[in-house]
């Protein structure tokens, strides 16, 4: 009879001495004697699992769990967040990603230890197949994005290799391919209408500022007084998405907005700060607030903040703005996320005349 006990990352193997056996226990990739326990150890994923269960076909192999506590579970669990935290760091990655990183390494290993339930103790080894069964659930069941399952294999990718050091898993796992959607761009009617169905200052000043500045949700929650420069009106946008700062425009309209509310609000650090001390207003709230607007303006669009900052590229282009000047504006690093926007135009395509048009119906 061979014991194998299931303990966290290893499988622990116990049988009285055959010759055999041993030959058998050695056929296992990353096997290991235990010399003060006098037993063997192997991985404890699938693909070693399987091997172990055909080396010993015909055997009578018995498989139990040493016991933990979910308390200690849930101490490993946020042991190795912190490790996943640290290393983030140390590799310079922004706030933003170190947040999506960790969500998905997290509900990674839930999903993880939820479909292996045979097991107590937290399971932090996986395969390929793993991974790929994660996926497929994620696409399947949870319809997601192809964008995001994309973000997730980047996440389970930085586990394997900058922290678990399982370089052999972070290779050959396919990405699905792109979608090719177009942004939802707003007409400059639906812009005012937004704008007009914002009554509260605060909130008008950073649509007004996200739309005719082009800026990002974060960008713009993230602005500080000392950001703006009224004389050359232009906005200093710092350490952005790529870490890069940039400048971009700051229209005499938008400026007349911002001095009406810098006059009431009197902001010190944040130009619009939170209602906890020392922090800037948060994306969700700003999210909400545009929510509310497109709402309160009656368009039916699924339009987000970040349209607003589409919708600022678009009517640049359409007003005949060089393509590089947008995209300098904008601070995309290549020429061709930019040239997404040639595909929105009503401009190109109203220069095209339906067949119909000609026939004289």
């Amino acid at each position: 009879m061979i014991k194998v006990t299931q303990k966290g990352q290893r499988l622990y193997v116990q049988f009285e001495y055959k010759q055999e056996f041993v030959e058998k226990m050695r056929t296992i990739p990353g096997r290991c004697w235990e010399q003060k326990l006098k037993m063997w150890s192997i991985p404890n994923d699938h693909k070693t699992r399987e091997i172990l269960k055909e080396a010993f076909i015909g055997e009578v192999l018995t498989i139990e769990t040493e016991k933990e506590s979910t308390q200690d579970n849930s101490t490993i669990l946020e042991e190795m967040m912190d490790k996943v935290e640290t290393q983030l760091s140390l590799r310079g990655y922004s706030f933003k990603t170190k947040k999506a990183y960790k969500g998905q390494i997290r509900r990674f290993i839930e999903y993880l230890n939820g479909i292996q339930s045979d097991k107590r103790g937290l399971i932090l080894s996986f395969d390929k197949e793993e991974i790929e069964g994660y996926l497929i659930h994620l696409m399947k069941r949870k319809e997601v994005s192809h964008t995001y399952v994309s973000q997730v294999i980047s996440a389970i990718k930085f586990l394997s290799k900058e922290v678990l050091q399982q370089k052999e898993l972070s290779i050959n796992i396919p990405r699905p391919k792109k979608e090719k959607k177009l942004p939802v761009i707003l007409s400059e009617d639906e812009v005012i209408a937004i704008f007009k169905a914002t009554k509260n200052l605060k909130h008008k000043t950073m649509l007004v500022l996200t739309y005719s500045s082009g800026l990002r949700i974060g960008e713009v929650v993230s602005l500080k007084v000392v950001d703006i420069d009224p004389k050359r009106l232009l906005i200093h946008v710092k350490q952005a998405k790529g870490k890069k700062d940039r400048y971009t425009l700051l229209s005499s309209t938008a400026m007349k907005i911002l001095e009406k509310y810098i006059d009431e609000v009197r902001p010190k650090d944040w130009l619009f700060p939170g209602g906890e001390e020392g922090k800037h207003l948060t994306t969700r709230s700003l999210q909400k607030i545009f929510s509310k607007a497109l709402e309160g303006a009656g368009i039916r669009k699924k339009a987000t903040v970040h349209s607003l900052r589409h919708s600022f590229a678009t009517h640049l282009l359409e007003s005949g703005t060089d393509l590089r000047y947008i995209q300098e504006l904008l601070g995309h690093s290549s020429s061709k996320t930019t040239e997404i926007y040639t595909h929105v135009t009503k401009t190109s395509i109203s220069k095209i005349k339906s067949p119909l048009d000609r026939m004289g119906f």
